[in-house]
């Protein structure tokens, strides 16, 4: 059984619950264990992930947060650095599913919760070639 870290950004409080459910029912259901550390945006989900890995204690990461389009260059920051983030984690050796919502409209992020599941399957996958290429974590 994996251990299983979700790192969430609660910026979003309803799509954030709605996020979080959906990953939970995905690790549960694929018969793994999981804890949760909440961030306060998505900027700040790849350095808690870092510093996450740094204990040894987790086996996959699921980054899960909802970056919504606003009249300013920020969301664009926002959503490209911190992919840029995962990707730079992941390209060390991690298995990160990325579950980050980046959205034009709040409608959009809720029609994408699904995406939760998706980023879970994603880090389960990498989590197995990892252990079949007997790289440990």
């Amino acid at each position: 059984m994996a251990q299983v870290l979700i790192v969430a950004a609660g910026f979003y409080a309803h799509i954030h619950a709605a996020q979080l459910a959906a990953a939970r029912a995905a690790i549960e259901a694929a018969g793994h264990a999981h804890a949760l550390v909440e961030v306060p945006g998505a900027l700040e989900i790849p350095p808690a992930i870092a510093l996450a890995a740094g204990t040894g204690r987790y086996d996959a990461y699921v980054a899960l947060g909802c970056v919504i389009r606003g009249e300013t260059f920020h969301f664009e920051v926002v959503a490209n650095e911190s992919a840029r983030g995962l990707m730079a984690l992941a390209l060390d050796g991690l298995a990160i599913g990325n579950g980050i919502l980046t959205v034009e409209t709040e409608a959009q992020a809720l029609a994408r919760i699904g995406k939760a599941a998706e980023a879970v399957a994603a880090a389960l996958a990498l989590l197995e070639l990892r252990e079949r290429f007997g790289i440990a974590g």
